[in-house]
C-alpha cells in the first residue's frame, strides 16, 4: 500500500537567499517520494508569491499564520531570522503541527527551554537543524569512538573558524553581528559543532570560557556604512567532559590561511583528526584520519561507501535530507530519531554555560 506523502510548508523561503533555497529545497525535492511542499509564506505576501513562481510552489500563503493554520499542512519548516524562531514555532506547534526549526531553536535558553515544553505537551514531532549529528561522517566517527579505536579517550582539542564575525559583512548578513538577535558565533558554527562533539564524546562536567569581541564595528562591503558589533569572534573554553577526558576549544571569527577546522581526539590506543574547510561542522564534508598501536603517522578512515548510499554529493543538501528522512519515520512510527527539542534543550544549557562562564 502506498503512504501518504507528508505535506509541508515552509516559513522564510527565498529565491535569492543562500540557505533554504540551497538546502531545504533540494533536500525535500530528493525525497519527493515522501514529501510534497504544499506552500511558502514569508514576511510579505509579494515575497511568498515570488518565491512559489520562481520555485514552482503551488501556494503562496498571505501570511504564517495563514500557512499554520492550513488544513493542508502537516509539516511546518521555519528557516527565518532567529529572533521570530519563538512566536512561529509556538503558533505551529498549538496548532498541532509537526514542526523542523533551523537551529538555534530559541534565542537564549528560556525561549528553548519553553518551545520544548510546549512541544512535549502538543505530542508532535519537533525536530532542531543541528544537521551534523546525523551526517556520515559523524555517526562514523560515533561508531569508531565506541568501538575502541583510541581506546580510552584522554582529551579533544577543537579549532575552529566561523566564517563571518570579523570586521566586515554584507547589509544582509549584519544581524549576525548584533548579539541581541541570537545568532551568534557561539550559537551557529561553534553551536552545531558542539552538537556532533558531544554526540560523539558525551557532555561536558566542568567548563570555563573566555569570549571576546575584538572588532567592535563592521564595515557593511556592499554599502561602506559602519555599524556597531558586539557579538564576539573568539570564543576559547577549557574543561573535562563527563568520560573524564580533557577538552580544549578556540573559535575565531573570519576565515583563517591555516586551519578553518581541526577536531582531534586522542586516546591510550590511538589519535583521530577530523578535518574541514570550515568551523561549521553541519554543512562542511569532514574527513576522518586516524592511528593506533604501532602506527607512526595518520591515514585516511575511509567512511563505508554504503553510508552514502543514495545520498546526494553535496553535504548540505545531504545533512538536512537526513534529518528529514528521520522527521518522516517519525510522524509514521512515533519515535524520536531526529535531532529533538529536547536535545536542543541539552545544547542551549552548554552555550549558556559557556556565555555566563565568561561572563563571570
Amino acid at each position: 500500500m502506498k503512504t501518504e506523502k507528508i505535506k509541508v510548508g515552509i516559513i522564510g523561503l527565498n529565491p535569492d537567499s543562500q540557505w533554504a533555497s540551497k538546502s531545504h529545497l533540494p533536500a525535500l525535492r530528493q525525497l519527493s517520494d515522501t514529501f510534497e511542499i504544499i506552500g511558502v509564506a514569508n514576511s510579505t505576501h509579494e515575497s511568498a508569491v515570488k518565491a512559489a513562481a520562481v520555485l514552482q510552489i503551488p501556494i503562496a500563503y498571505e501570511n504564517p499564520d495563514a500557512l499554520i493554520a492550513s488544513a493542508d499542512i502537516e509539516l511546518v519548516v521555519i528557516t527565518v531570522k532567529v529572533p521570530y524562531h519563538y512566536n512561529l514555532v509556538k503558533a505551529a506547534l498549538e496548532a498541532g503541527k509537526h514542526v523542523y526549526c533551523e537551529h538555534p531553536l530559541g534565542n537564549g535558553l528560556t525561549e528553548t527551554e519553553q518551545l520544548a515544553a510546549i512541544a512535549a505537551r502538543e505530542n508532535v514531532v519537533a525536530a532542531v537543524g543541528t544537521q551534523m549529528v546525523v551526517s556520515p561522517e559523524v555517526i562514523y566517527l560515533e561508531h569508531l569512538i565506541k568501538e575502541g579505536y583510541v581506546g580510552k579517550v584522554l582529551s579533544t582539542t577543537i579549532i575552529g573558524s566561523g566564517g563571518p564575525w570579523s570586521d566586515e559583512a554584507i547589509a544582509a548578513n549584519y544581524y549576525l553581528y548584533d548579539k541581541t538577535n541570537g545568532a551568534t558565533m557561539l550559537t551557529i558554527p561553534l553551536g552545531h559543532t558542539l552538537a556532533g562533539v558531544t554526540k560523539v564524546l558525551g557532555g561536558f562536567d566542568t567548563l570555563a570560557a573566555k569570549m571576546i569581541n575584538n572588532f567592535t564595528t563592521v564595515k557593511l562591503t556592499d554599502s561602506g556604512e559602519i555599524k556597531p558589533k558586539t557579538s564576539e569572534d573568539q570564543i576559547m573554553v577549557i574543561g573535562q567532559l563527563k568520560n573524564g577526558a580533557a577538552i580544549s576549544i578556540h573559535y575565531r571569527g573570519g576565515v583563517s590561511r591555516g586551519t578553518n577546522l581541526l577536531w582531534e581526539i586522542n586516546g591510550t590506543e590511538g589519535d583521530i583528526q577530523v578535518t574541514g574547510p570550515l568551523g561549521h561542522g553541519q554543512f562542511v564534508p569532514l574527513t576522518i584520519r586516524g592511528a593506533q598501536g604501532k602506527d607512526t603517522e595518520l591515514q585516511t578512515l575511509p567512511i563505508p561507501n554504503e553510508m552514502y548510499e543514495g545520498l546526494p554529493d553535496n553535504p548540505v543538501i545531504r545533512n538536512v535530507g537526513e534529518v528529514y528522512k528521520r522527521i518522516a519515520a517519525d510522524i509514521r512510527n512515533k519515535t524520536k530519531t531526529a535531532p529533538t527539542f529536547e536535545d536542543t534543550v541539552a545544547l542551549a544549557h552548554l552555550l549558556n554555560n559557556i556565555e555566563q562562564s565568561s561572563k563571570s
